[in-house]
């Protein structure tokens, strides 16, 4: 606004005199608060097996994959850089990978931080199926990655862009009512994660947030969960037709 009125000023009187507009400030945009699947369609996605029309390669590790996203609350970049275990060779150490007997996962966050975190059982049983078929693979494709836990078809490690592809389309067969993306995913994993512990604090480790305010973002959501169930259900509430 301020600007403008300084274009026109000039445009027409060759300078501006003083400026209105000066103490106006733009409003803030709200804060746009991050999608979230509720726990039964999180269930309802996730509790399908791997898709049998599809190649078992594909199916296994895309349902591994979104399991992982939802148990352990990862970012897109944390799971893809993830080996099959620890390992050493040929001068490369791993920075981030998982150890499935133990049902943890080392990851590693922004600013080149790991934090360990744990692995659920059902996410422990989609990897140990996973890294069973990605076993076969690497018999037959002995140039394949080594170490890296998810492979592409052609063996190397899935970039990011495959796996964002790859859970849109999961998300899709599957009829998420939402358009599925990693972070939903993880959005998921924090909110429901609040919702049954109410530990903020735990919440913020689990998912590598160096400021407690980043976590509180999801505190809202789950005060959006309750109103909409006061609405629904508290006889006093104000229904949509604006009646009480």
């Amino acid at each position: 606004m301020a600007r403008f009125f300084r274009l026109v000023c000039a445009a027409r009187h060759g300078g501006p005199p003083a400026n209105p507009a000066r103490p106006i400030r733009a409003p803030r945009a709200g804060q746009r608060l991050p999608k979230a699947l509720s726990p039964d369609a999180t269930a309802g996605l996730l509790d399908q097996s791997p898709d049998d029309a599809s190649p078992e390669f594909l199916s296994v590790r895309d349902h591994a994959i979104a399991e992982l996203f939802y148990s352990c609350g990862l970012r897109l970049t944390e799971l893809v850089t993830l080996d099959c275990a620890w390992s050493e060779r040929d001068g490369r150490r791993s920075k981030a990978w998982i150890d499935l007997p133990e049902r943890e996962a080392t990851v590693l966050g922004k600013g080149n931080k790991t934090r360990l975190v744990p692995i659920g059982a059902t996410a422990a049983q989609a990897l140990l199926h996973w890294l069973q078929v990605r076993a076969q693979f690497v018999v037959t494709h002995p140039q394949a990655d080594p170490d890296a836990l998810f492979l592409s078809t052609r063996g190397t490690r899935l970039a990011p862009r495959s796996v964002q592809s790859r859970i849109e389309t999961l998300g899709r067969l599957r009829g998420a009512p939402v358009r599925l993306h990693p972070h939903v995913l993880r959005h998921s994993f924090a909110s429901h994660l609040l919702q049954s512990s109410a530990d903020l604090r735990g919440v913020q480790e689990l998912l590598g947030h160096a400021n407690i305010s980043t976590t509180q973002i999801y505190t809202s959501l789950d005060f959006q969960r309750l109103a909409a169930v006061y609405d629904a259900a508290h006889p006093r509430a104000r229904r949509r037709d604006g009646t009480a």
